[in-house]
């Protein structure tokens, strides 16, 4: 390429030495040579300090430094004080770069320049046994949405962009907050916020990172990651950017998820029609709204649908529904779960 900006990579590191030489190797083993890598360790007690201070000396490029305060946002704020580069990424101190994926995460953003996010595919491992059936799942759903670029389309199911798998301008990511709020899980909260300053978010069919699955991670082991649905996230977003109030509201999915999400939508004092097709609680008071059959919806005028069913071949089948329905009038819907 002809031009080469200066691409950042910002990793935070907290005890993870048993993985951290593969993860620095695989930095080192770039294609693309014009990036620095911003390594924080954040209160390590194992070897991961004397790690990074040896890979710094080996390489320039990489710069160490430790975290003022413990946990992963106040490390990734102390490591983006550091940034000199015009484009930034991430990296999590267990996993792997396959090596051309600056190269390919460049190319692709200098077709678009700024105000663009680039994001690519993953690919779980683990070093004995087999990667967790979830993980796989949401592995195959994630490059499916990086193949047909239909981020903001999904962005209320799951997660949409993983943390290290994206690119985009140092300008736009401070645009976007950048690592600012304390709000966990800090990759969704980000994605919405991309979702929120109108970035265009083009996806590449390539994988562009090898995802380390083990018992460790905060995503299995702290607090805040364990009710996986991040239904306060998804609603106050919703409700910032998505619901038009002077449009009917309708919960569909009238199990646990659904029972869960009609708490929170009362919390928000917005009325809302539930529906389902369970004739057993179809003409019953929940929480003190009447279920109503899914047909319902066609007597509504322009509804605004949230799906919230937890089963695979139940949401083909209401998707598969509501894109036969939406003719006129307008039929706008979410998958929540």
């Amino acid at each position: 390429m002809a031009i080469q900006p200066l691409v950042t990579i910002i990793m935070a590191v907290k005890d993870t030495a048993p993985y951290l030489r593969d993860c620095l190797d695989s930095v080192m083993a770039q294609t693309y040579e014009n990036w620095e890598l911003i390594a924080v360790n954040d209160h390590s007690s194992d070897d991961s300090p004397k790690i990074l201070k040896e890979y710094a000396a080996k390489d320039s490029r990489i710069r160490f430094f430790n975290s003022n305060q413990p946990r992963l946002i106040p490390t990734l704020q102390r490591g983006y004080r550091e940034v000199k580069g015009s484009l930034i990424n991430r990296m999590d101190s267990d996993d792997k770069m396959p090596d051309y994926k600056l190269q390919v995460l460049v190319e692709e953003w200098l077709k678009y320049g700024k105000g663009t996010v680039i994001a690519g595919g993953t690919e779980h491992f683990v070093d004995k046994g087999e990667v967790g059936e979830g993980f796989i799942k949401y592995e195959n759903w994630l490059n499916e949405v990086a193949r047909t670029s239909t981020h903001y389309r999904e962005i209320y199911r799951e997660c949409v962009i993983p943390s290290h798998c994206w690119l985009l301008h140092k300008e736009d990511l401070d645009a976007a907050g950048a690592f600012d709020p304390i709000v966990y899980p800090e990759d969704y909260d980000l994605c919405f916020r991309f979702y929120e300053r109108g970035l265009n978010v083009i996806g590449i069919d390539r994988i562009l990172h090898y995802w380390r699955d083990r018992s460790e991670r905060i995503s299995r082991t702290w607090e805040e990651y364990e009710d996986n649905r991040y239904f306060d996230l998804k609603l106050r977003f919703f409700y910032e950017l998505d619901r038009d109030n002077s449009r009917p509201l309708v919960l569909w999915g009238a199990g646990r998820n659904g029972k869960d999400m009609a708490k929170l939508l009362q919390s928000y004092d917005d009325k809302f029609h539930w529906v389902c097709d369970n004739r057993r609680k179809i003409g019953k008071d929940i929480y003190g709204v009447r279920l109503e059959h899914y047909k319902e919806i066609m007597t509504m005028e322009d509804p605004q649908i949230m799906v919230v069913v937890a089963s695979p071949e139940g949401k083909k089948e209401i998707e598969q529904k509501l894109a036969a329905w939406d003719k006129n009038p307008v039929i706008d819907f979410w998958f929540f779960a």
